[in-house]
């Protein structure tokens, strides 16, 4: 294991989502790098827990695209790949179009406000190299417009898509120079939006979707070749 995790206990929290937690936070801060064997044993012993929780943490972890089981192997943390990447921006790109236009017609003026403090909580963390905060800032302003569609199967499938892209989202948010895109498009999405400009904000989630796709694409192929040139 690359580093030491902790497990932060929680009396609010049943055990088995305190290491849930603990281990989805390590590999999405690296601290389980991609291809690390997750031995439940050997977690078990670091955290101070049975086998019980870590087995039903890594079963989570699988549902959420984190861990893959491998043959003979066990368990072992997701690499994040370029066609894991575009597999899941596809869906997330025709999704995020969809909830955003009907978005137009049915957002209520209470979730507008908290559209609009959303975008303004990005924008005063945009030259923050607090990754986590920005992610949830990010999050937070896209799961208002999902709840304004007042589609439960679409923000069910979103919320899905959402955790999948967490690692993604992560990795584009590691390049500082992204900040100050993203907030201009989250601007003229919330303007769009309540303009009821059912066009011009399906055109800029678009471009806002594919502009991470490249963005992210680019640090996969990065690594990539360091990794090769290591190797």
């Amino acid at each position: 294991m690359s580093q030491e995790i902790n497990a932060t206990m929680n009396e609010y929290l049943p055990l088995r989502d305190v290491v849930f937690q603990t281990l989805r936070q390590a590999i999405l801060r690296g601290e389980l790098e991609p291809g690390e064997r997750l031995m439940e044993i050997h977690l078990a012993d670091r955290l101070g827990v049975s086998r019980t929780p870590i087995r039903e943490a890594i079963r989570k972890l699988e549902l959420e695209g984190l861990v893959v089981m491998i043959p003979r192997r066990g368990a072992i943390v997701a690499s994040i790949t370029e066609k894991d990447l575009k597999d899941v921006l596809e869906v997330r790109r025709t999704l995020e179009v969809m909830a955003a236009e009907i978005a137009c017609d049915r957002i209520t003026p209470e979730l507008l406000d908290e559209l609009a403090e959303a975008g303004e909580e990005f924008r005063k963390l945009k030259d923050s190299d607090d990754y986590t905060s920005l992610a949830a800032a990010d999050v937070k302003f896209h799961d208002i417009i999902y709840a304004a569609t007042d589609n439960q199967r679409l923000i069910s499938i979103l919320n899905n898509l959402r955790e999948q892209m967490y690692r993604y989202r992560l990795e584009y948010l590691k390049d500082t120079h992204s900040h100050e895109k993203l907030d201009g498009e989250h601007q003229a999405i919330f303007e769009n939006i309540r303009n009821g400009d059912k066009e011009a904000v399906c055109t800029m989630v678009g471009q806002h979707i594919d502009n991470q796709k490249e963005a992210i694409l680019a640090a996969i192929r990065e690594n990539e070749k360091k990794k090769a040139e290591k190797a």
